[in-house]
């Protein structure tokens, strides 16, 4: 299963859902200044740093550093790896309503964090692009 390719299709079933919580991006060493790995929603290794995303109360808890407090939208469709244009819709959507997007595009959906104050005009922008 290696998930949809067409872009018509994709804008036409993708399914944005929005996320409860806010999250929040902060760096570390490396993943053993972690104290629960399970809690990380995801990390990437930089040559600077590791990034981790986690939830902004277990940020807190740790006493982690972060500036960005973010909400997380999914695109509940099965997107390939291959497809061509979807990050780039869905980014040219937010950019005309001013929202900066950072994306992550793992193996199932397409996942984009957002500043936590736009996550309402955001859902529309996505739910807008549907009709297109």
């Amino acid at each position: 299963m290696t998930g949809e390719r067409d872009l018509a299709v994709l804008l036409q079933n993708m399914e944005p859902v929005l996320n409860a919580g806010e999250y929040v991006f902060c760096t570390v060493e490396n993943l053993s200044e972690i104290p629960d790995t399970d809690k990380v929603l995801f990390f990437f290794r930089e040559t600077e740093a590791v990034t981790v995303v986690l939830k902004k109360e277990t940020a807190n808890e740790w006493r982690m550093i972060y500036s960005y407090i973010a909400s997380w939208i999914t695109l509940n469709i099965h997107s390939s790896l291959e497809a061509v244009g979807l990050t780039a819709a869905f980014a040219n959507a937010l950019k005309q309503e001013n929202i900066s997007c950072n994306v992550v595009a793992a193996y199932f959906h397409d996942h984009i964090f957002i500043a936590k104050e736009d996550a309402e005009k955001a859902m529309k922008a996505l739910h807008a692009l549907k009709m297109v």
